[in-house]
């Protein structure tokens, strides 16, 4: 599992939830960019992926790894909920969402199972 969020403090919660569930971390990014560079470096089976981020949208970088072969499976977050985001919110193909305050390993493993 790959985390993206540009707040280091999330970064770090999320890591130990992820770890204390059982998940293998690989990495952390606080950008698309850095994001884009190290799925390319490190083929995560999943990224655990900001919908906003300071450099680009997570849901673009969500859209990119759509579709792709060996692409690592997606869950977008966000410290909003997914109603939040209107109709402008599709979900590229084989992501999920889960808001921030809903996240835990249970849940995430659940959202991974359906993807």
């Amino acid at each position: 599992m790959l985390i993206v969020d540009d707040h280091a403090s999330f970064r770090r919660f999320a890591r130990l939830l992820l770890l204390a569930a059982g998940f293998d971390v690989v990495g952390e990014a606080a950008g698309a960019e850095s994001a884009r560079a190290l799925i390319a470096l490190l083929h995560p089976d999943a990224v655990l992926l900001d919908v906003m981020l300071p450099d680009g949208s997570g849901l673009d970088v969500a859209r990119e790894l759509a579709g792709e072969p060996g692409s690592p499976r997606v869950v977008l977050t966000s410290s909003r909920s997914r109603s939040d985001f209107a109709g402008s919110f599709d979900l590229p193909g084989g992501c999920t969402f889960i808001a921030k305050h809903e996240l835990s390993g249970p849940a995430l493993a659940e959202l991974l199972r359906g993807t």
